[in-house]
């Protein structure tokens, strides 16, 4: 037997919990099983992970000339080829539909998967010949510069400036292997002990929760008001920081989550000029979870980052410090595999950025291909280019669709009894609350489960749809929720809504006070 035992690990890790991958997803991966040995064993015939946001997983094409580019830039002998053989010149005035003329440039596009024009694939191969320009020795195998290569720093530079109209400094961007990882790498820089505090919304992200437990620091919880569709209070803020420091804690930061999640508001304009007055005036590094930023559905809102709200409002980088992160696994592009993304840092002394480099050196650098995705995402085809006709029916047709399946579910579950949904401005989530019946929190406390635990498992178990319960986000105290992603393909939402509308009615039917 192992020496190793609970007592002797990591009490910080023994405190960390995540629960989009929790128990219910561990429950569903059992069905997933015993449905692959025994067909027919269950009244459902597949799982639907609705549990978190990977589109990819659920059937989502990767955008064409993204994939095209990174084709190209992890196999440039397929560039060389065409150049050394002549199959194909950048100048070239001849189009795909005579390619039969040319059989190895035929060869050389179905090879790596190409359908778009011709005209396309040259936009592809001139964006793959000038990233493997920025790479020393063209090699997306080989380490990188441990902030990212500044060539696609560069890149990601000018397309934050051409989204907020305001300057980007290719140094401030550190490439990393999704958000998460940069979140990681703040909470390592902010948190020195159990008495540093990171103000998180309620509900969060369980990542943030996560890092905090894992790095020994002190969530300080804000609460969101459900009532008026998750607003965002100052009051609530200046509330539980006041709070926070009468029990000694030295808060340090405050995470907003924009578009949210689990929420899918999108903050107005006036609300986030309210929360930069607030970190100015409190000291507060602001953390602005931006991954979402391509995803509102709603044509009243817009997404501006905190960067050029501050700025729009005559702050500089000596007036506040704010940390944006941004992803490549959502959006519309949903590369979660790729694990690329970024956080820009500014209104840090130069020898808090020193510090901020060597955690990274640490890490030696981010993957390649993610480093690349998220100069694409950032600066992808413009009008003009000619791939730009077939990425934008791509981008439009994904988020267009998005839209779609939220307001489907969206009225699918507010027309259940006990059931109130705010509207999914943004993001990829609904969070539902369930008004359960004081029979079912009773069945729930003889199970030993939290009440929303209770649901979901009883909903996984009859329908095979995999939500998670709102307990492993945070709500308030005597309200139950759970998060369900809006990213099943648009075919399957009828299905789902039919069955958990059926199961809803059997729940409610059995558990009635």
């Amino acid at each position: 037997m192992a020496s190793l035992t609970l007592d002797a690990i990591n009490t910080k890790v023994l405190k960390c919990e995540y629960a989009v991958r929790g128990e219910i997803v561990t429950l569903a991966q059992q069905l997933q099983q015993d449905l692959q040995a025994n067909p027919g064993s269950h009244p459902f015939d597949e799982i639907l992970y609705c549990n978190i946001g990977n589109p990819q997983s659920l059937g989502q094409q990767p955008i064409t000339f993204f994939r095209e580019v990174l084709a190209l830039c992890d196999h440039p002998s397929i560039l060389a080829r065409s150049e050394t053989e002549g199959l194909f010149s950048l100048n070239c005035a001849f189009s795909y539909e005579t390619k039969d003329e040319y059989g190895p440039a035929e060869f050389v596009f179905e090879s790596i998967g190409w359908s778009t024009s011709f005209s396309s694939c040259i936009d592809a191969i001139k964006r793959a010949q000038q990233i493997l320009d920025q790479i020393p020795g063209k090699a997306t195998g080989a380490y990188s510069h441990s902030q990212g290569i500044k060539g696609l720093r560069d890149t990601i530079a000018a397309g934050i400036e051409a989204r907020d109209k305001f300057p980007a400094d290719p140094n401030d961007i550190f490439l990393t292997d999704g958000a998460s990882p940069a979140v990681h790498m703040m909470m390592q820089l902010l948190i020195g002990s159990e008495k540093d505090g990171i103000m998180c919304p309620i509900p969060q992200y369980p990542l943030y929760s996560a890092s905090i437990a894992l790095h020994g620091g002190t969530l300080v919880p804000y609460y969101l008001d459900e009532a008026t569709g998750w607003g965002l209070e100052i009051s609530e803020l200046r509330k539980q920081l006041q709070a926070a420091k009468s029990w000694g804690i030295n808060v340090r930061a405050l995470v907003v989550i924009n578009p949210g999640n689990p929420t899918g508001q999108v903050l107005a304009e006036g609300n986030q000029r309210e929360i930069v007055d607030f970190c100015k005036e409190e000291g507060l590094v602001l953390l602005a979870d931006e991954v979402y930023q391509e995803n509102v559905y709603v044509a009243d809102k817009k997404f501006h980052s905190f960067k050029k709200i501050s700025r729009s409002m005559g702050y500089g980088e000596e007036d506040i410090s704010i940390v944006s992160f941004q992803s490549v696994s959502k959006g519309y592009h949903g590369e979660c595999g790729k694990r690329g993304g970024y956080m820009e840092v500014t209104g840090f002394r130069p020898e808090i950025r020193e510090q901020i480099y060597k955690v990274a050196s640490v890490n030696l650098c981010s993957n390649i291909s993610g480093q690349i995705l998220a100069s694409l995402v950032m600066c992808p085809p413009k009008v003009g280019d000619d791939s730009y006709g077939s990425y934008s029916a791509e981008k439009d047709a994904i988020l267009s669709s998005l839209a779609r399946r939220a307001k489907t579910l969206e009225d699918a579950l507010n027309s259940l009894e006990g059931v109130k949904c705010n509207k999914t401005e943004g993001a990829m989530y609904l969070f539902p609350r369930i008004h359960l019946p004081q029979k079912a929190i009773k069945a729930a406390e003889a199970a030993k489960t939290a009440p929303d635990a209770f649901y979901c498992r009883l909903l996984l178990n009859a329908t095979g749809i995999v939500v998670v319960p709102g307990s492993g986000f945070g709500q308030v105290t005597g309200t139950w929720h759970f998060r369900c992603t809006i990213l099943p393909q648009e075919e399957k939402i009828p299905a789902i809504v039919s069955r958990l509308t059926d199961f809803h009615k059997g729940f409610m039917d059995q558990y009635r006070d």
